[in-house]
């Protein structure tokens, strides 16, 4: 009988959750350990008999783990924790800074082949699956425009930012798209978008009691990098109200590539990818899961490095045999 591949969990919140009841789905994987920066007595964790350790014990147990999955935040967690750990583990991350994947991918790269170890990195929906698409559709209508939007759905990041201006007690932002923008790019228009003709953002804000509503509504929509360049609705509700009406964490978005075949480009074509989730932290972690498969299997047959979703042989993600895939999905 083929061993199940142990799996352990760096970072038990949201994402870290959501890969545990992933584990429950696959199963050749189990949950071998969790390790947090918490007080592990602190971490009630849904698995029976699997132990929790302080993070900073997780290089003493390499051993006893096939795959690390790092669930930590992609600003200050995983440009650290990806490198120092790819040197004893196999690991997949969900580093999601697009800007930033050339130089972590770099730092992972190296770390994992001094250990002799896969590192695959930027896993999740975007980047991930929406990069996936976005490379098939460019590689078979090269003639053609991309398109990517996100939403209607909640950003954690923009959410966050949120929570940190001051007088802001609890907030939520919701990614909307521009539905004419949508349309237009369905019909084939090929229209050039400014950011700002892409996305609106909708905001629902608990202020602290007293607080000057109006400088944070100002703060809100001139925040650079976050919402100064979109449209940007702010709604002031009780606390109560954020918790009934917006204590999901759901998201979604669709990759559309508009392209155009024939001697004289005569033909149009559209390729769209589109995903509607009730749990942005658990698909991902759903992802996270598959592709700790893939990696193990790919150090397994002697690969090393850093690898991204670009690397991945979609077989190494099933855990159906070549017979299998070949007979019901070919």
């Amino acid at each position: 009988m083929q061993m199940r591949t142990r799996i352990g969990i760096l970072g038990y919140g949201n994402l870290g959750r959501g890969v545990e009841c992933a584990l429950r789905q696959n199963p050749d994987l189990e949950l071998a350990a969790v390790f947090t920066r918490r007080n592990p007595e602190s971490v009630k964790i849904l698995t029976p008999d699997v132990p929790v350790y302080p993070a900073d014990k997780a290089e003493q147990l390499a051993d006893k783990i096939d795959v690390l999955i790092l669930c930590g935040g992609s600003a200050t967690d995983l440009p650290v924790q990806t490198p120092q750990y790819a040197r004893l583990f196999n690991v997949v991350d969900s580093f999601d800074t697009h800007a930033r994947i050339p130089e972590h991918f770099d730092a992972v790269d190296a770390a994992a082949r001094q250990g002799g170890k896969v590192g695959i990195i930027s896993v999740g929906w975007d980047p991930g699956m929406f990069s996936l698409n976005r490379l098939y559709a460019n590689a078979v209508l090269p003639d053609g425009a991309d398109y990517t939007f996100w939403g209607k759905g909640v950003s954690q990041g923009h959410s966050d930012a949120i929570r940190r201006v001051e007088g802001v007690r609890d907030a939520r932002q919701y990614t909307i798209p521009v539905e004419s923008a949508l349309e237009a790019v369905r019909r084939g228009d090929n229209p050039a978008l400014t950011t700002r003709q892409k996305h609106t953002r909708e905001c629902f804000v608990v202020a602290e009691e007293g607080a000057d509503k109006a400088r944070i509504e100002r703060e809100i929509k001139t925040m650079p990098n976050y919402f100064a360049d979109y449209d940007t609705t702010v709604h002031f509700i009780s606390e109560e109200e954020l918790r009934k009406n917006h204590s999901g964490i759901p998201h979604g978005g669709f990759v559309i590539r508009s392209g155009r075949t024939g001697w004289n480009r005569e033909n149009a074509h559209i390729i769209e990818y589109s995903l509607k989730l009730d749990s942005n932290p658990e698909f991902t972690s759903s992802i996270l899961v598959a592709y700790a498969r893939a990696a193990c299997r790919m150090n397994r047959a002697g690969q090393t490095g850093c690898k991204t979703v670009f690397d991945v042989p979609p077989a190494d993600l099933s855990a159906k045999s070549g017979e299998e895939l070949r007979r019901h999905l070919l």
